[in-house]
């Protein structure tokens, strides 16, 4: 059944929300926890005042609507956790101090990560960048600026997604933690773009089983499905994906293009049917028998 769409244009919440929102179903049935780490569309106003973009610009690096087409986890016995603030002011899809030393208008301490391949592209836990490669600040930023998102949207999210991922291992022996994203278009692949990426860090992240059975799916319903190519997982998947203890990690990509305007940052008609097919998507996830895994 098709979830309600709400295809007025999209923009940025104007009043604060607290840094996730938890949706829980009225009965846990499965070990899945789903998590949109980036549909956050809060933007705070000194945060825009300190950005030489415009509003637009801005939610280029959004996973725009993720935890709409994902909103039917709790219907079908599984949490749902999202984000309430964008990537582009503090990615959790990233260790909690990688940081752009160049952005900054002093020293970092030494024990900040300033060298990981995240930070050299600009896309660190404070990006410098947004997707499109334009610069986001119109100054340096102090560390202390830093530090306070670090603490009161970085540290929440994760220990709620923690908690979460605990809870279900000890109520079902195992979890499986989808992590929802997506991706834009990519110049090199205009040709044959794939409409969904799973990333399970190339095997290491997840159980095969997982993986081949959102795979199997998503190619039934007709989408062409990528494992791993361009994208194998980023923190979060690598981080808490430890299948030995457990806990088992998948992230899945799904193409802008299927469903939202990828210029002007809105939901399109046809987002109705991809929703319904990701719906799909969540009731043969959730009703796998995943004791096997544990």
């Amino acid at each position: 059944m098709d979830l309600p769409l709400d295809l007025t244009p999209a923009a940025p919440l104007t009043a604060e929300p607290p840094p996730y929102l938890l949706s829980r179903p009225a009965r846990r049935s499965c070990p899945l926890v789903f998590a949109s780490p980036h549909s956050g569309r809060f933007y705070p106003p000194d945060f825009v005042a300190a950005a030489r973009l415009d509003p637009v610009a801005l939610r280029r690096s959004e996973d725009g609507f993720v935890d709409e087409l994902f909103a039917a986890a709790p219907e079908h016995g599984a949490p749902l956790l999202a984000a309430t603030f964008p990537r582009v002011f503090c990615d959790v899809n990233r260790e909690p101090w990688e940081l752009d030393p160049g952005m900054f208008d002093g020293p970092l301490p030494a024990w900040v990560n300033t060298a990981s391949p995240r930070v050299g592209a600009g896309l660190g836990t404070i990006a410098r960048v947004v997707a499109t490669g334009e610069a986001v600040y119109r100054r340096k930023l102090n560390f202390a600026e830093a530090e306070d998102r670090i603490r009161r949207y970085w540290q929440p999210y994760h220990a709620a997604l923690a908690a979460l991922i605990a809870e279900t291992r000890d109520e079902f022996g195992v979890c499986l933690l989808i992590d929802c994203h997506s991706m834009p278009t990519h110049p090199a692949q205009v040709n044959n773009p794939p409409d969904f990426v799973l990333g399970d860090a190339h095997g290491t992240a997840c159980a095969p089983r997982a993986t081949r059975l959102a795979e199997q799916a998503l190619a039934q319903m007709g989408y062409r499905v990528r494992r791993n190519d361009p994208y194998a997982g980023g923190y979060v998947t690598r981080h808490y994906g430890r299948p030995r203890e457990g806990v088992h990690a998948l992230q899945v990509e799904v193409a802008r293009p299927l469903y939202m305007d990828e210029s002007r940052i809105e939901r399109l008609p046809r987002m109705m049917g991809l929703q319904a097919d990701i719906t799909r998507l969540v009731a043969a996830l959730t009703a796998a028998d995943w004791s096997a895994l544990r």
